[in-house]
């Protein structure tokens, strides 16, 4: 099993109280995003001792993750979901501050083809039932500088998928110090004969999805528009962690041919910052129906992780 079920999680149940609600989204300042449109979290409650329920909408029509010709969504669509999730709940019931600087350490999920929602129409409404575990706190015991989040997801009743992942929490003070410590390697490098995938061969919509290219033979992470409506809805001073992820699968699939394009659960480790130049070196091996990936910057290893098919 590439992730763990969720601490004691089920299928949610009936909700106690108000029901959730899919109405509208909830705001995007929560969730770390500068576009509405970005938005999938709808609705977020407390059931006590450290576990929520949560409603999410995806939509059918997504740009950057557009539903297969079934209608299943993407898989990174549960990523994304969890993202949300491990900032809106840590600021809302857990007094980290809105302006906290979250740093994944590591994230998973798994996805069950057989019960995964179909969007024919509209969108798929989703339910989510987490559990927080693994609460760190600064040295003086005040305030909140990490836990672990696993989330269990259901649509239509029927539970899809698992997901979880860790994350620390800096303020400005504490950023800027570690930031410090890593700042030598930001000078860009040209890629002097980079050959950029077509779309097709990625299995992404459009050429500004494109996060890779392949210079020499070796396969970079070097995204067509940094200023991509999804990956780079805001600036960042390093790659992002869905960056990583997706990169990571857009490589894979250039090293299978495109055989492997859709993974149905995934494990992925930062060890440290990615920095956007120069650019990250994406290494993936595959082994029948499973790649295992790693990234590596000036000789440093940043990222690894696993990518699993049906």
């Amino acid at each position: 099993m590439i992730v763990r079920e969720a601490h004691g999680l089920s299928e949610p149940s009936g909700p106690t109280g108000r029901p959730l609600s899919w109405s509208r989204t909830v705001a995007r300042e929560a969730v770390h995003r500068v576009s509405v449109a970005e938005v999938l979290l709808t609705d977020v409650r407390t059931h006590g001792d450290n576990r929520f329920e949560a409603a999410a909408q995806w939509p059918r029509s997504h740009p950057t993750f557009p539903h297969g010709g079934d209608g299943r969504h993407h898989p990174l669509m549960i990523a994304e979901t969890l993202r949300e999730l491990g900032i809106y709940i840590p600021t809302r019931y857990y007094a980290v501050p809105a302006g906290a600087h979250f740093l994944i350490r590591d994230i998973s999920y798994r996805l069950d083809p057989e019960t995964e929602p179909r969007a024919p129409y509209g969108a798929s409404d989703i339910t989510c039932r987490a559990a927080v575990t693994d609460i760190r706190t600064t040295p003086c015991g005040r305030f909140v500088s990490g836990m672990r989040l696993d989330v269990v997801l259901s649509a239509g009743g029927k539970l899809f998928a698992w997901a979880g992942g860790t994350a620390r929490f800096l303020d400005g003070t504490a950023y800027a110090e570690t930031r410090s410590a890593v700042h030598g390697h930001t000078a860009r490098r040209r890629l002097r004969a980079a050959v950029r995938p077509s779309p097709a061969q990625l299995a992404v919509p459009a050429a500004r999805d494109v996060l890779v290219v392949r210079d020499g033979g070796v396969v970079y992470l070097d995204p067509a528009d940094p200023r991509h409506p999804f990956f780079f809805d805001h600036w960042s001073d390093h790659v992002p962690g869905l960056v990583l992820l997706e990169g990571a699968r857009q490589a894979a699939a250039l090293a299978t041919g495109g055989t492997l394009t859709r993974p149905v659960a995934c494990r992925m480790k930062a060890i440290r910052f990615t920095e956007s130049f120069p650019p990250a070196v994406v290494e993936c091996t595959s082994h029948g129906r499973t790649c295992v990936f790693r990234l590596r910057q000036a000789d440093i290893c940043t990222a690894v992780g696993v990518l699993q098919y049906l």
